[in-house]
């Protein structure tokens, strides 16, 4: 079995990679794994620190083959206001509870959770059950320019 020897963050690499493998949000947050590849094989992640994958970063393995990460579809719902305020508002009580959320220009999508969705239909908010790649903000103490050398990532999570 191969190993992953360093990663590359999405948008650094555009060669073609040579494998992929998909992964939940929360299966994307990995230190050390077995990771099966959609071709069937499987390749061992072990980082000193765990991190958190996004749709586009790259495993380089061993042999300096690349293999990206994928985000697999999820159970979520979709949430819709009646305005631009409404869906900030909506956005301020996801984030005080510390939910996971995908924020977009006209949407937030979530981990689907009955509780919260009262909540959100409470508040006015439309709430649709989706299957979608899930890709949440990345909390306040991530950074998202410690990229460093490619081979070791401190990545802080919260």
């Amino acid at each position: 079995m191969q190993r992953v020897t360093s990663y590359i963050p999405a948008g650094e690499d555009d060669s073609a990679p040579a494998g992929r493998v998909e992964l939940t949000h929360d299966g994307r947050h990995l230190r050390r794994k077995a990771l099966k590849l959609s071709s069937g094989e499987s390749v061992m992640l072990d980082l000193k620190e765990a991190v958190l994958f996004a749709t586009g970063d790259r495993l380089v393995l061993e042999d300096g083959t690349k293999i990206e990460i994928v985000a697999r579809p999820e159970e979520l719902y979709e949430i819709h206001a009646h305005d631009a305020l409404h869906l900030i508002q909506l956005a301020w009580h996801l984030g005080n509870r510390h939910l996971p959320s995908q924020i977009e220009e006209r949407r937030i999508l979530i981990l689907r959770d009955h509780v919260i969705r009262q909540m959100l239909e409470g508040l006015g908010a439309h709430v649709h059950e989706v299957v979608e790649p899930f890709q949440p903000v990345r909390g306040a103490y991530h950074s998202e320019n410690s990229h460093g050398d490619h081979h070791h990532h401190g990545h802080h999570h919260d």
